[in-house]
């Protein structure tokens, strides 16, 4: 068997990148909406879904999401879990944000599309040395992140 330090340094160098995001979503139509139009992202269908999740999608209590660079976002509707704070920015979670690159000569027209959709906006958009920023919430009070690096 392998000590604590051992079994931790056996996996440095062997996680590959975020295979997929679930978060569980009180509305579904609103969330779909939000994740497919609002952001852009590909909404799985047809042989692109998982066969483990196929029925779940088929029934509507699942949909998946595909990233630009292939993460998949799942949503799990769970109507009747309810957020620690109706408020986001007082609701505990154990997740923060997660973000969303875009080139940098995109991030103005990003900020435009969250506004044309009234979606709610936490801070931003902000300038920073790593580049700038937009934070903001999903339907269910998720935090994300739309961010680029600084310009050349």
């Amino acid at each position: 068997m392998l000590s604590t330090s051992e079994s931790i340094a056996s996996l440095t160098g062997c996680l590959r990148q975020v295979h997929h995001l679930a978060l569980n979503v009180k509305d579904m139509q609103a969330s779909r909406h939000f994740y497919g139009t609002v952001l852009g992202l590909h909404e799985l269908t047809g042989s692109e879904v998982p066969e483990t999740l196929k029925n779940a999608v088929a029934s509507g209590k699942v949909a998946n999401f595909k990233t630009p660079d292939g993460t998949i976002i799942d949503l799990f509707w769970e109507p009747d879990l309810t957020p620690p704070d109706p408020d986001p920015k007082k609701g505990f979670t154990r997740m923060n944000h997660f973000a969303f690159d875009i080139a940098p000569e995109l991030f103005d027209q990003a900020v435009e599309v969250l506004h044309h959709y009234h979606v709610a906006i936490d801070h931003g958009p902000v300038s920073r040395p790593t580049g700038r920023g937009i934070y903001f919430y999903d339907p269910d009070g998720f935090m994300l992140e739309i961010r680029c690096n600084p310009s050349p």
